[in-house]
């Protein structure tokens, strides 16, 4: 039997999944601003007509990146809170979809979150900062969610908002770092708040 080099099987694949996986990597690793088209379809493996066949602009790929981060994000936490059965284990599960997320292996080491440091780059107005934030949001209701079976709305709202800034910093922290220490530490203190509910 034949083997076919990786280089071959990765240009058979539809292009644009090959363009937003190369999109992926190199915003991540390099930048949004420091990575120009050229590179991306380099990497990709397809003609620079195939990117904008499949997105209108770079600021059209830029938005599609962050949704499949987002959607990255969400697929680790429904993994992980398969495995809950309480509300402190669904809070735990969002700091572990975090830590799942740290512990990806990265071709330039782990940045941080992917989509703060989208927006970082973004002007104030620009939709892929408003995706961003519909992001963390979402977290922040998941939060809320959780916390809801253990108080009241009012306080699980408080409480959501404090275990975001707690995760937020954490992998901020961890970011810096490259590794998921903080974030670890982050899921301790917050096993321990919630041990106070």
């Amino acid at each position: 039997m034949t083997t076919t080099p990786s280089s071959d099987r990765k240009r058979r694949g539809p292009a644009r999944a090959r363009i937003l996986d190369a999109a992926a990597q190199h915003f991540y690793a390099d930048g949004i601003a420091a990575t120009g088209i050229d590179v991306i379809t380099a990497s990709a493996g397809v003609a620079k007509m195939s990117l904008y066949n499949n997105f209108a602009s770079k600021a059209a790929l830029v938005e599609a990146y962050i949704d499949a981060r987002h959607e990255e994000w969400l697929g680790l936490y429904r993994a992980r809170i398969t495995d809950t059965s309480t509300a402190q284990d669904g809070v735990l599960a969002v700091f572990d979809a975090y830590i799942d997320h740290a512990a990806a292996a990265y071709d330039h080491g782990f940045r941080g979150c992917g989509l703060l440091n989208a927006a970082a780059e973004l002007g104030a107005d620009d939709p892929g900062r408003a995706a961003v934030r519909r992001h963390k949001e979402q977290v922040e209701r998941i939060l809320t969610e959780h916390l809801g079976r253990l108080t009241d709305p009012s306080a699980a709202q408080r409480l959501a908002e404090r275990f975001s800034f707690l995760l937020e910093g954490a992998m901020a922290r961890a970011g810096l770092e490259g590794e998921p220490t903080r974030l670890l530490h982050a899921r301790g203190f917050a096993a321990e708040m919630l041990t106070a509910l």
